[in-house]
C-alpha cells in the first residue's frame, strides 16, 4: 500500500478516494457468460468494501431485465445519436447491496443474447459506449475515473479524449482492463465511423487502424490513461510477438502505463466448507471428506473406476486457446496411465464431438459433458484429484485458483496467470502447489501428468500438497489494494 492510500485508510477519510465508474459487457451476478463477469463483480464489491464510491454501468440485457425489472427505478430517458439514427436509451437504477448500478435500457440492442456476433455486436457496444458517456450527467454521478473492460467498452477512452474533450466528461481519467487480448472488436473503419462519427485522421497505425480494420481494443490501448492486465506475467507476455496478437508494438510504447494485477476468486462462492452444491463439506483439516465427494461423483456419473483411481478433471471452454489439441493428441496415453477423466465444457463442435464419444471409447472410465452445469462443476472441483489446464495462453485463469481452493491439484502449462499462481511441486523440499510444463507440447503435458500420478501414489505427499494448496488465499482482497493504489495515484493532482 502506498503512503497516500495508507494515510487515507488510516484516517478513514474515504471522501478523499477517487470516485469510480466500472463498466463492461457483463457482470456477475446480473449477467455472466465467463470469468469477465466474475472479475468485474468481485472487484466492484471489494472496492466498495474498501470505502470507494464505486458504481456500475451495464447494458440492461434480457437476462437481467427478466430477473430484476421489478426492482429497478427509472431515472431518465434520452436519445443516443448513432450515425444517422437517434436511438432510445433509458437509465434504470438498482441498489446492489449499497452499490448503485445503472442499467442502460434499449430493447433493440439488449433484448436478446449478451453477444450476438458479427457487425450487430459491434453496433450493440458502440451504442452502449456512447450511451454510457451521455448518461453520466443524467445520473448526477461525477466519476473521477471510468474503468472499462475489454473491447466492448474500450472505445470510451477515445470518445472522451476526442469528441468530449471540451466537456467536463472529457477530463475524466480512464483505465482499460485487458482480460483477453485475443478478442479485439475488429470492424471496418467505415462501419465504426458511421456509427460513432470518428474522424478519418484516427484511422492510422498510431490510432485505431489494425490490419485494415478499426479495432475497439486498440482504441482503448492508445487513448486510456492506464492499462491493466489480469496477471503480472501476461502483462509481460503481451509485449512479445508470440502473445501480442499483433498489438505488441503499441503495448511496448505504453509499457510505463501497463500494470499486471492478478485476478482473484469469490472465496464465499467457492468454499468447500460451505458449498451448497457438494454433498460433503470439508477443509484442509478434513481431507477424508474430499474423498467422499470423489466417491459420490463417481457414483453420480456412473464412472467405472475404483475410488482409488486418480481422477483428472477439466472445466473449460472447448477452444484451441485452452490447449484442447494437446489433450486430444495424448488422450489414449493418459488413459493408459491409469486415470479416470471428467470434462465439463462447451465450444468448438469438433472438440465437443470428441468428448461426447470418450465414455463409450473407454468403457465409462472417462466422460465428457458438453453442457454448462455450474452445480456439477462445483462437484467436479471437489471430487477430482487433479485439474488439467494446458492452455496455449491464459491471461489469468480462475479455474486453477478454484481447483486449489478445493485441494484439487492443478496440472498447467506455465503461461500468463497460470505461471503466477501454480508453483511446480518439488518432491525433495516438499514445496509447490501443483505441476506445470513449459513448452506447448502434448508429450510435455503427458510427462507432467505422469509425474503427478507418481506423487499421487504417496498418500503423505499428496495430502501435504492438498493442505498447502487449500490454505492459500486466492481472494480479491490481495489485488484490490493494487487497484486502489492505481486509482489514488491517477487522481493525484
Amino acid at each position: 500500500m502506498n503512503r497516500q492510500l495508507q494515510n487515507i485508510m488510516e484516517s478513514k477519510n474515504t471522501d478523499a478516494l477517487p470516485r469510480i465508474l466500472m463498466t463492461g459487457a457483463e457482470c456477475a451476478p446480473f449477467a455472466k457468460t465467463g470469468g469477465l463477469a466474475d472479475v468485474i463483480g468481485t472487484l466492484t464489491r471489494e472496492l466498495h468494501a474498501l470505502g470507494f464510491d464505486i458504481r456500475l454501468m451495464l447494458p440492461f440485457h434480457r437476462a437481467i431485465k427478466d430477473r430484476y425489472r421489478e426492482n429497478v427505478r427509472h431515472i431518465a430517458s434520452f436519445s443516443v445519436d448513432l450515425g444517422w439514427r437517434s436511438q432510445y436509451a433509458g437509465i434504470e437504477l438498482y441498489d446492489w447491496e449499497g452499490i448503485p448500478v445503472y442499467f442502460i435500457d434499449n430493447e433493440y440492442y439488449f433484448g436478446h443474447t449478451i453477444y450476438c456476433g458479427g457487425n450487430f455486436e459491434g453496433e450493440q457496444y458502440a451504442y452502449f459506449s456512447r450511451a454510457a458517456i451521455e448518461a453520466l450527467p443524467l445520473t448526477g454521478f461525477k466519476p473521477d475515473i471510468i474503468h472499462v473492460n475489454d473491447w466492448h467498452t474500450a472505445i470510451i477512452p477515445m470518445l472522451l479524449s476526442t469528441q468530449y474533450n471540451q466537456e467536463p466528461r472529457g477530463r475524466t481519467r480512464t483505465v482499460l482492463s485487458i482480460h483477453n487480448l485475443h478478442y479485439q472488436g475488429r470492424f471496418s473503419f467505415g462501419f465504426v465511423s458511421d456509427l460513432l462519427g470518428i474522424h478519418s485522421k484516427y484511422f492510422q497505425k498510431e490510432g485505431i487502424e489494425f490490419h485494415g480494420d478499426a479495432s475497439f481494443l486498440k482504441a482503448g490501448i492508445v487513448f486510456a490513461d492506464q492499462l491493466v492486465t489480469v496477471s503480472p506475467t501476461y502483462a509481460q507476455e503481451i509485449r512479445t510477438p508470440y502473445y501480442g496478437e499483433g498489438l505488441e508494438g503499441i503495448l511496448e510504447t505504453r509499457a510505463d502505463d501497463l500494470t499486471g494485477i492478478l485476478n482473484g476468486i469469490d472465496t464465499a462462492v467457492f468454499n468447500p466448507l460451505s458449498d451448497p452444491w457438494i454433498p460433503f463439506p470439508y477443509d484442509a483439516e478434513s481431507l477424508p471428506e474430499k474423498q467422499k465427494n470423489k466417491e459420490g461423483l463417481i457414483d453420480e456419473l456412473g464412472l467405472t473406476i475404483d475410488p482409488g483411481t486418480p481422477l483428472v478433471g477439466m472445466v473449460t471452454r472447448l477452444t484451441k486457446q485452452k490447449g484442447i489439441d494437446l489433450v486430444l493428441r495424448v488422450f489414449d496415453e493418459m488413459m493408459e496411465a491409469g486415470i479416470g477423466f471428467l470434462m465439463i465444457g462447451t465450444g468448438e463442435k469438433n472438440y465437443e464431438h470428441f468428448f461426447r464419444g470418450i465414455a463409450q471409447r473407454t468403457g465409462n472410465r472417462s466422460m465428457g459433458l458438453t453442457e454448462f452445469n455450474d452445480p456439477l462443476a462445483h462437484r467436479l472441483y471437489a471430487g477430482s484429484d487433479f485439474f488439467l489446464m494446458p492452455s496455449q495462453f491464459e491471461p489469468c485463469g480462475l479455474a486453477q485458483m478454484i481447483a486449489l481452493r478445493y485441494g484439487t491439484i492443478p496440472i498447467v502449462r506455465a503461461t500468463g496467470g497460470l505461471r503466477d499462481t501454480v508453483v511446480p511441486y518439488n518432491e525433495f523440499t516438499d514445496e509447490g502447489n501443483g505441476f506445470s510444463f513449459e513448452n506447448y507440447n502434448a508429450h510435455d503435458m503427458l510427462h507432467a501428468v505422469r509425474y503427478a500420478l507418481d506423487i499421487y501414489q504417496n498418500r503423505q505427499r499428496m495430502d501435504s500438497l492438498r493442505r498447502r494448496a487449500m490454505k492459500q488465499d486466492w481472494s480479491f482482497q490481495n489485488s484490490v489494494l493494487d487497484y486502489a493504489k492505481l486509482y489514488v495515484e491517477m487522481a493525484r493532482p
